[in-house]
């Protein structure tokens, strides 16, 4: 059972959504709430597997609720998924580097919120390859930080970095397994152990530093 944390300031939505996916066998919304604050006592009441944030929300915010959960010990654990009304700003860049896993549009379609809840619950980013390039975009004209800031960066293998690399384009640990010519399991274990050793929450963030660190260049820089 994947047990989903809704937090917006619209009732109207959180109602819609709770409808949506308390009428699937496998998901059940444990609690709701319409700031961050009280959703952040909620989330360490009930420890949900997932987290589905609005980021614009009074009291506290959406990036800084992504925050604040991404820093608790007892709920790491939890899967953020941002949600927004505006697709790919500033903002949801700041919750990703916050420790969301990822982002969805309120407009989204219903079979596309349950699919995306699934994918994000197993712990799998929601980071399709539109959303990468324009991701890849915005770090087109930004320099990259120094490599050396990075923790980690120098203990990847050259098949964890080239791993890494696909990740950054979008790539599916079956696509990624299919570039490498290895199987999906030891394409996830490449991811899973980069993550590690650059101290990345998920896949999301673990694309985030890829760019920032320069571990990845954009096509045209």
């Amino acid at each position: 059972m994947i047990r989903v944390l809704m937090l917006d300031d619209q009732p109207l939505l959180r109602s819609g959504f709770r409808a949506l996916l308390d009428a699937e066998d496998d998901i059940e919304v444990v609690a709701e709430a319409g700031d961050g604050k009280e959703g952040l006592a909620l989330a360490r009441e009930h420890l949900p597997d997932l987290a589905l944030v609005d980021l614009s929300m009074p009291v506290m915010d959406g990036i800084e609720t992504t925050r604040h959960i991404a820093a608790d010990p007892a709920l790491t654990h939890i899967h953020v998924v941002i949600l927004t009304n505006y697709g790919l700003d500033e903002n949801v860049f700041n919750a990703l580097r916050a420790g969301a896993a990822g982002f969805l549009v309120k407009d989204i379609l219903p079979e596309d919120l349950l699919h995306a809840v699934r994918v994000a619950a197993r712990g799998d980013a929601l980071l399709a390859p539109s959303i990468t390039r324009r991701l890849i975009n915005k770090y087109v004209s930004q320099p990259p930080l120094d490599p050396s800031a990075v923790s980690g960066l120098e203990e990847l293998t050259n098949r964890e970095r080239e791993a890494v690399a696909l990740a950054a384009q979008g790539l599916s640990n079956d696509q990624i397994a299919g570039r490498m010519v290895i199987s999906p399991l030891t394409a996830k274990t490449h991811i899973n152990r980069a993550m590690f050793k650059l101290h990345a929450r998920d896949r999301a963030q673990l694309v985030v530093i890829a760019y920032e660190s320069g571990l990845v260049t954009p096509r045209g820089r």
